[in-house]
């Protein structure tokens, strides 16, 4: 069934029937039940429109009808992303904690997961105690429905801003790429090519914002046409940095949103006739492997990648227990790596 335009606003009221937000969305009692129950067999906008009516509801807004939690049953974990380099470590992380207070793990996981919304359907299975989700692509209103049903849960680096209230989980994104950009700072550079994450991304904005508060602090703005968009990926890496060093000014310097984007700006950078660092000095983050088998070796940031997936398990379990977390956010500090792939800036020639 399509979607209406708008919903009407509902009276607040001690608890709202499934039949009240059907009315204001203009629904059918059956559509709204099935995207409070998490049926993944909605239409995105349809879902939107519901979660809205109840996200506006607060607690107020109809519950689900499933069966006691049970606060000893199995952990959900959700990364919808391929199991490498940064991913698997966390989830790696996660798995052993958990199997050292003995509580099992349900994984989700691969690409292919984020286009299915099992979110959605945790409330109602009572033998999940909990869940973490690493990156979730799920927005504030998915989120918020969590949080709104008492469904425990964590998030490890969110993709979008976190609902309010939300346990979170992350590195020092703006410090990590401050001490980057301040370590090239240093070294003489000043023309600095950034290839950012995807725009979308929270820890793009904040590995951004980080690297032009460095600059900053030198008196020196940063060229809007020097900054790409990438993917997290090698190519993306490697064609974005083969524009910018193209330019009739080219960068003296990279700053990559991630290890393997760094591989592939090394990669331009051969592929101009350059070298790295004499040319082109070249920077990454995360501190993967990758980033110790490149020749040269890639200056980077170092994240606690294990510590986060620990401290995860540890807040989930006491959100389970309803014992009190210490802090809502959690920022572990992160750690310039030095390596080979920078040094001090040589006039283009």
């Amino acid at each position: 069934m399509a979607a209406a335009a708008a919903s009407a606003p509902l009276a607040p009221r001690a608890r709202a029937s499934v039949r009240d937000v059907a009315e204001a969305t203009g629904l059918s009692i059956a559509t709204v039940s099935r995207v409070l129950n998490g049926n993944a067999q909605v239409a995105p906008a349809t879902r939107e429109l519901v979660l809205g009516a109840l996200e506006g509801l607060g607690s107020a807004a109809p519950i689900a009808r499933g069966h006691s939690r049970q606060t000893g049953g199995p952990v959900f974990v959700r990364c919808p992303y391929v199991l490498t380099d940064y991913f698997g470590l966390i989830v790696s992380s996660i798995a052993e904690e958990l199997a050292a207070n003995a509580r099992p793990m349900l994984l989700d996981a691969g690409e292919s997961s984020q286009s299915r919304h099992p979110l959605g359907q945790m409330p109602m299975r009572a033998e999940t105690s909990g869940a973490i989700l690493i990156l979730p692509p799920e927005d504030a209103a998915e989120l918020g429905a969590l949080r709104r049903h008492g469904f425990p849960f964590v998030i490890v680096d969110p993709r979008t801003r976190a609902p309010e209230g939300s346990v979170v989980v992350s590195a020092a994104h703006h410090q990590g790429a401050r001490a980057l950009t301040t370590h090239l700072l240093d070294l003489g550079h000043r023309r600095i090519g950034v290839l950012a994450g995807p725009d979308e991304w929270l820890v793009s904005r904040e590995r951004l914002a980080g690297h032009t508060a460095a600059l900053a602090e030198v008196g020196v703005l940063q060229d809007p046409a020097l900054v790409s968009s990438v993917s997290a990926d090698v190519e993306s890496g490697r064609v974005a940095a083969s524009e910018l060093l193209a330019r009739a000014e080219r960068p003296t310097a990279l700053v990559c949103f991630n290890d393997k984007v760094a591989v592939g700006a090394m990669r331009a950078v051969q592929e101009a006739g350059l070298r790295v660092p004499e040319d082109v000095s070249v920077v990454g983050f995360d501190d993967s492997d990758l980033s110790r088998a490149t020749t040269p070796g890639l200056t980077t940031v170092w994240q606690p990648l294990a510590d986060m997936g620990r401290l995860a398990v540890t807040q989930l379990l006491r959100l389970i227990s309803h014992e009190r977390v210490d802090a809502l956010q959690v920022e572990l500090g992160t750690r310039l790596v030095v390596r080979e792939s920078t040094a001090v800036m040589r006039s283009p020639g």
